[in-house]
């Protein structure tokens, strides 16, 4: 089964924290946090559409400036997502540079930050020098694990952590996976293409079976145009199984509220991406920092069912340990009492 996400950190564990999603069936990709990203290239950091940030320290934020200047001058549209200060910490960003020469670009910055009653929203245009639009606040409940983006094929949930400050957690779903089989559409003198994102984007959509997609399909010396009915492709080729889910965390000390939330927004994901910038000898400190340590994290795995855990943020102080952190959060992750499943998107 070929997964519709496919993750990876954007630095070593001793590096900024972050996130890269590609999302496979598409040239897209998700971005959870800002910290240095000098390891993207250009070209992968333009397939970001949304990017979701725990908080703004700057280990979080400071690739905020290069993702700009690898933007600038393209006609994209950024979505931002974070929590509370996010508007004034972005306006104050670009207020530290001088725009008198991209009255003509076209590049947008969409800022949604959630505060527990509320969705505060700007946007920031660079034909406008970037000045900080703010449009009227959304009332919302965001005390427990909230929606952040709503999509028919994916969505990103979130929940607000302590770290002195709110630090928001992720959890991106699929709410079902869609499998085409290939051998079946050879059989049937069908070729596999881009034709495929339309039939799987109807099916998220919730097309009825009588909906009908007219399809462009290259063979290898020629192109043919064909209508299909959704139905007909959905019984023949196609099956439907469980959802990819990835959660990531950052951020956060191990308290019975901050537990709670975990296990609620991380229950059963594929994979979890959590910070361990402690060992658990140091837990004193990890708690007064209001961070987790590696058995710490471990322990959230495996409370939480995921299937696979892999630890980051590992604090300096650790240098050439790393073995040492991931040992301790493997031992505590798999001394579980639940069964793991196969992966099926390993």
């Amino acid at each position: 089964m070929t997964p519709s996400f496919s993750p990876h950190l954007v630095n070593d564990p001793f590096g900024d924290p972050g996130l890269y999603v590609e999302i496979r069936w598409s040239r897209r990709a998700l971005l959870f946090d800002l910290g240095d990203n000098t390891t993207l290239s250009p070209t992968s950091l333009l397939r970001v559409q949304d990017i979701f940030l725990s908080h703004t320290h700057m280990d979080h934020f400071i690739g905020f400036d290069r993702l700009i200047r690898v933007a600038l001058g393209r006609g994209k549209r950024i979505r931002l997502y974070g929590p509370p200060g996010l508007i004034a910490n972005i306006h104050g960003k670009l207020q530290g540079y001088t725009w008198n020469l991209v009255d003509g670009y076209p590049l947008s910055l969409e800022v949604r930050e959630f505060h527990i009653d509320r969705i505060e929203q700007a946007e920031f245009h660079a034909k406008d020098g970037f000045t900080c639009q703010r449009h009227t606040p959304i009332p919302a409940d965001h005390s427990e694990v909230f929606s952040v983006l709503e999509e028919p094929s994916l969505a990103v949930r979130a929940v607000a952590l302590n770290h002195r400050i709110p630090s928001l957690a992720f959890a991106l779903e699929e709410p079902f996976h869609i499998n085409v089989n290939k051998v079946r559409l050879h059989e049937a003198g069908l070729p596999v293409g881009s034709w495929l994102k339309e039939v799987k984007q109807a099916i998220w959509e919730g097309k009825s079976d009588s909906h009908t997609l007219d399809a462009t399909l290259y063979f290898e010396h020629r192109k043919e145009n064909r209508t299909f009915k959704l139905g007909d492709l959905r019984k023949q080729f196609v099956t439907m199984t469980r959802g990819q889910k990835i959660a990531y965390v950052v951020d956060c000390r191990y308290d019975t509220a901050n537990e709670g939330k975990i296990l609620e927004l991380c229950l059963n994901a594929d994979t979890l991406f959590c910070e361990a910038p402690f060992l658990d000898r140091d837990r004193d400190k990890a708690a007064n920092r209001y961070h987790l340590t590696a058995r710490q994290a471990g322990e959230l795995g495996q409370k939480a069912k995921v299937q696979h855990l892999v630890v980051f943020h590992f604090s300096p102080r650790y240098t050439s340990q790393g073995d040492i952190i991931r040992q301790e959060a493997q031992e505590a992750f798999t001394a579980s009492p639940h069964t793991r499943q196969e992966n099926p998107y390993a």
